[in-house]
């Protein structure tokens, strides 16, 4: 065995992946960029990626999508953590959700796909020297936070955790098809892939690698101020359009109750009716709203589960019900 971070921060400091151009989300009858009429059909005029998609040779299916589709066979469920927005709570809730399946005993993993700002090692507690990733003659071996959890993150590979990650497009989209089809995803239950804010080049890379290995959808992070709002429902409307399906919304940091003396504040105000009327103007599953508690912030920092430190808070209680919510979305299937 050996340690990949050397290896791979050479080999992406020295050459640029070559990689599917992403079709553009704002034109629904994009042809696609292996199609033979890529940069060609009428549809791409006044696409940003006319000119590259019409010079790129044809080369055919991408051969790595049947490795993937080999690696993700193993794992019964897979679960995107979306939000257009950023700092809603989308690694926060990732973590939450997969610390409590683990702890109904579910084997089950977590991909990081934020390349430029991993903090799923920190919030999961895995930042000791041991805590990297390394390569046997089989693959890449995930981090592992209990016997049932198992951690991939472009943060394991960085020589420090204050580095900065500054790829373009091409480099992220390759070393998250490695994280798919080269690291030793066992058998699972459930694989929480954790995104960052958008719907650009990690989404697109993702829902086009997962395309053929039945996704079970995605779950959707907000706020309830209509800020927060504005571009999620903007990343609704990318799962539309790249056919994945929603399994529901939740509202994060929706009120605070004052331990002492009981009262609710409205600190991010739903101005517009929140995350529960959005998803009634849309006909989307509502799966419920997550209080605020300075605890789960603390929680995130320590590394540890909240619902495990707070089982009875108001906040430990709707994270256990959304996840229900989930469980039993997948499960039925």
């Amino acid at each position: 065995q050996m340690c990949i971070r050397d290896s791979i921060n050479a080999e992406y400091g020295e050459k640029v992946m070559s990689e599917v151009v992403p079709p553009k989300t704002h034109e629904e009858k994009c042809v696609g960029p292996d199609s033979e009429l890529a940069g060609k059909a009428s549809s791409c005029e006044g696409c940003e990626n006319q000119t590259i998609c019409a010079s790129r040779p044809r080369t055919g299916p991408d051969p790595d999508v049947g490795q993937i589709e080999e690696r993700m066979n193993n794992i019964k469920h897979k679960i995107l953590v979306l939000s257009g927005k950023g700092g809603v709570g989308k690694s926060t809730f990732s973590s939450q959700l997969t610390f409590a399946l683990a702890d109904l005993d579910k084997d089950v993993g977590i991909l990081d796909i934020d390349i430029c700002g991993p903090s799923i090692p920190k919030i999961l507690g895995l930042e000791k020297p041991e805590d990297i990733v390394r390569m046997s003659s089989s693959g890449w071996e995930p981090v592992y936070a209990r016997e049932n959890l198992a951690v991939m993150s472009v943060g394991f590979l960085l020589n420090n955790p204050d580095e900065a990650v500054i790829w373009r497009g091409p480099k992220k989209n390759g070393l998250i098809k490695q994280f798919l089809k080269d690291v030793l995803w066992e058998e699972m239950d459930y694989l929480i892939i954790d995104t960052p804010p958008g719907t650009s080049d990690e989404h697109l890379s993702i829902t086009q690698y997962l395309k053929t290995t039945k996704v079970d959808g995605a779950v959707i992070i907000t706020t309830p101020q209509e800020v927060s709002l504005i571009d999620v429902r903007k990343e609704i409307n990318f799962c539309q359009k790249v056919g994945l399906p929603i399994i529901g919304v939740v509202e994060n940091m929706s009120g605070f109750v004052c331990p002492k003396c009981k009262t609710e504040t409205k600190i991010f105000a739903p101005t517009t009716g929140g995350a529960r009327k959005m998803c009634q103007d849309l006909n989307l599953n509502f799966l419920g709203s997550i209080p605020l508690d300075p605890v789960i912030a603390r929680s995130c920092d320590e590394g540890k589960s909240y619902i495990t430190q707070q089982p009875n808070s108001p906040a430990s209680k709707a994270y256990n019900d959304i996840i229900q919510k989930i469980i039993s979305c997948c499960e039925k299937k």
